[in-house]
């Protein structure tokens, strides 16, 4: 059996990583059998998908939307419990989107068609969204308040920075710790083409069943 890595975690925790995942099965029984009454193991288990499911009519909700898109797209074959609803957003042109978890098979066939909801086709897409602290504008991870526009210690509202003046608190926070392997900073934390949002979007597609 090959470990590949072996990273203590808090409250008495160990995180152990194998080559496949047939040896990390074997490691748990081992465990459980030896050191049972001591130790507690188990698999790491990968996240279903979530979608976003876009421009949804007022009138489909949390409560319907897996009876709906069974209902008016009988052509995917679903039933009942592989769509599972999660929350809606109103965006800022005042539209609805509806994220939803389904599994692996659900998101390849919802992904390759718009589904009918109403009167509406809707468009569908993986939902990948890092959580970023709207005070501190890190990811998972609250500090003091710092711009999301040019990482100065003021609210965004008051900033004064043009855009060539902008930088990344994320950014400017990996360079100081990975002098020999920099990034580019000189942009908004809200950049979608952030490099720090890029690697922790690749860190979740890396925990999600596919």
């Amino acid at each position: 059996m090959g470990i590949n890595s072996f990273k203590a975690l808090r409250v008495g925790r160990v995180l152990i990583t194998t080559s496949r995942k047939e040896e990390a099965e074997v490691l748990e029984m081992d465990i459980k059998t030896k050191r049972g009454e001591e130790l507690e193991a188990f698999l790491h288990r990968q996240r279903n998908p979530r979608l976003v499911i876009r421009n949804v009519p007022e009138d489909i909700t949390t409560t319907n939307i897996g009876r709906t898109v069974i209902k008016q797209n009988p052509d995917l074959y679903l039933k009942a419990g592989d769509i599972n609803a999660k929350f809606n957003y109103v965006t800022k042109k005042h539209t609805q989107n509806l994220v939803v978890e389904v599994n692996a098979q659900t998101r390849k066939l919802l992904l390759q068609k718009k589904v009918k909801l109403g009167w509406l086709i809707c468009k569908v897409e993986d939902y990948l969204v890092a959580t970023r602290c709207f005070k501190c504008s890190r990811f998972n991870r609250r500090g003091e308040e710092t711009c999301p526009l040019c990482a100065g210690h003021h609210k965004m509202k008051d900033c004064t920075a043009n855009s060539y003046e902008y930088k990344c608190m994320n950014c400017t926070t990996y360079n100081l710790h990975n002098k020999n392997a920099r990034i580019y900073d000189n942009h908004s934390t809200l950049d979608r083409n952030c490099p720090s949002l890029q690697v922790l979007s690749e860190r979740y597609r890396q925990n999600i069943d596919y």
